[in-house]
């Protein structure tokens, strides 16, 4: 009986952790290039990248521009997390920022602009 009781216990603890395996799947991470030279530039964009909804975690390198993000995809598009960033000043591969708010950047952020 006691056999029996630590199988089925055994049995509902697997279940649990395959629905806990599950939760964590619909978070996806990703690295993409964005455009910038400086902190302020590095605060700009992690700032407009976890307004985005659904974003957990972001972190962007200055020497590589490799922007990481843990984000929810079942909350939010990729393409959504593009165009923040560019609205805030900085260009991806996905998106680019308005001349306007490009131009409107301290001159320290002015980074090269691919044409």
């Amino acid at each position: 009986m006691k056999n029996r009781i630590f199988t089925i216990g055994l049995l509902l603890l697997g279940i649990s952790s395959g629905t806990a395996q599950t939760k964590l799947s619909k978070a996806e991470k990703t690295e993409f290039i964005v455009s910038g030279n400086c902190e302020m530039c590095k605060k700009r964009i992690e700032q407009a990248t976890l307004a985005v909804k659904g974003v957990k975690m972001v972190t962007w390198d200055i020497p590589s521009n490799v922007l990481s993000v843990i984000y929810n995809a079942k909350k939010q598009d990729l393409n959504a997390i593009h165009e923040a960033i560019a609205a805030a000043g900085h260009d991806t591969d996905r998106a680019k920022a308005p001349e306007d708010v490009y131009t409107s950047l301290p001159l320290c952020c002015l980074y090269e602009r691919e044409q």
